[in-house]
């Protein structure tokens, strides 16, 4: 069974940082792509960032352009935990973040961009 369970998520002011973790568990997770979504209120979901398995090359992303350059997707195979790294925040970027793989999707974390 597939789970994946989002933290790290907060209140932070504009131009400020957060690190989110999900932790993953029910599949191989070494092979899977990652992703993160996001959602904010009376928005539809919309797909931040995908990480690849690691292969030849290392692993691989793809980010929308809307983040691209200030966050950073990074995987620790050993701890079955992908991290999304964002710096320079803007209210924008307010959303519930969730991580997704396999189908499936956890809970979510908030993040609030606010002064």
């Amino acid at each position: 069974q597939v789970q994946l369970v989002e933290s790290g998520g907060g209140l932070v002011q504009p131009g400020g940082s957060l690190r989110l973790s999900c932790a993953a568990s029910g599949f191989t997770f070494s092979s899977t792509f990652m992703n993160w979504y996001r959602q904010a209120p009376g928005k539809e979901r919309e797909l931040v960032a995908v990480l690849s398995p690691v292969g030849g090359n290392g692993s691989s992303t793809v980010y929308a352009d809307s983040v691209k350059g200030r966050f950073t997707l990074s995987r620790d195979n050993a701890k079955n935990t992908v991290y999304l790294q964002m710096n320079k925040l803007k209210p924008d970027d307010t959303a519930k973040y969730y991580c997704g793989a396999r189908g499936s999707v956890g809970q979510g974390t908030q993040v609030t961009v606010s002064s």
